[in-house]
């Protein structure tokens, strides 16, 4: 599934005093296969763009009062927003936003917050419930017992439990098996590693990873931590202040050091010291991941050997 967005533009609160600009004319084409990554300080409007991709916010022209803008006299022709999710137009009102919900699951920041039910079985098969209503009981608890053990839960030790009762890693694995559970196309997380210690962090990703090998076929990640960005995404937006900044591959995009400072961002581990050593004569290709970074050094020494 494609994500193409074009001209997209949101205000909060519009037409009031607290009006406020989240998005600015963003125009971003995410392509099916992607580990994308969306970065920007906060307020910079990445989490309003992904609210935009499973119809959470809807463009004007798909709800149900909407009248097109008219030019104005010696004016050009308003801009339109547009957004496609593979085979959805979101900025057709007759859209199925209820197919769109399968096929893209959202997981916020901090989703554990977000567990309600008596059971863990019971809050991962919620969504499940509410999206397939034509599966038997038989085939919902074999989907659900297929994602709380994809996240790698124990399944007969927790199904049965109250998901207040986990840990707080348990209660992030649970969370995320209660979007996962549809097998949507495209998977949305919203700062999935905040919180958790660098060994969370770390299976986190990986499960993610393992998703997008798979049946997962785009992974989209919000994040201000830019070594995760770096470490695991094939290209990554920048957003500043609703605007699309760039959107390229961490190779390029953390040569753009001064720029992403200037912007309140920070650059990966790797890229800090690439430009140390660059200030001592040194230059090292690296893609900026630690590996790479490693060994891009490694073989340097070896060239002066």
């Amino acid at each position: 599934m494609n994500i193409i967005a074009e001209h997209l533009s949101y205000v909060y609160n519009a037409g009031s005093p607290f009006a406020a600009k989240a998005l600015d004319d963003v125009s971003l084409t995410i392509g099916e296969g992607e580990f994308f990554g969306i970065i920007g300080h906060t307020g910079s409007g990445k989490s309003t763009f992904v609210k935009h991709l499973n119809g959470l916010i809807r463009l004007p022209s798909s709800q149900k009062h909407y009248k097109k803008p008219k030019a104005k006299k010696g004016q050009p022709a308003p801009v339109v927003p547009s957004l496609k999710v593979g085979e959805f137009d979101l900025a057709d009102r007759k859209t199925d936003f209820y197919g769109l919900r399968k096929s893209v699951g959202m997981v916020f920041q901090y989703p554990e917050a977000q567990l309600f039910a008596e059971t863990v079985f019971d809050d991962v098969a919620f969504g499940l419930k509410n999206f397939r209503k034509d599966m038997t009981d038989g085939e919902i608890a074999a989907a659900v017992r297929s994602a709380i053990e994809i996240v790698g839960l124990d399944y007969e030790s927790v199904k049965d439990v109250s998901p207040f009762d986990l840990s707080g890693g348990q209660k992030r694995r649970a969370a995320i098996a209660g979007v996962i559970v549809t097998r949507p196309e495209v998977l949305i997380l919203d700062e999935p590693a905040a919180g958790l210690d660098p060994l969370g962090k770390r299976e986190i990703m990986e499960l993610l990873h393992r998703l997008h090998g798979d049946w997962c076929k785009t992974v989209i990640i919000v994040s201000h931590d830019m070594d995760e960005i770096a470490e695991n995404c094939t290209r990554a937006a920048v957003f500043s202040e609703g605007k699309l900044v760039c959107a390229l591959p961490p190779k390029e995009l953390f040569l753009k050091a001064d720029e992403l400072r200037s912007l309140g961002l920070d650059i990966p581990l790797a890229a800090k010291l690439c430009l140390a050593l660059k200030e001592r004569g040194i230059d090292l290709d690296c893609n900026f991941t630690v590996g790479d970074f490693v060994a891009a050094v490694l073989k340097k020494r070896g060239e002066k050997a």
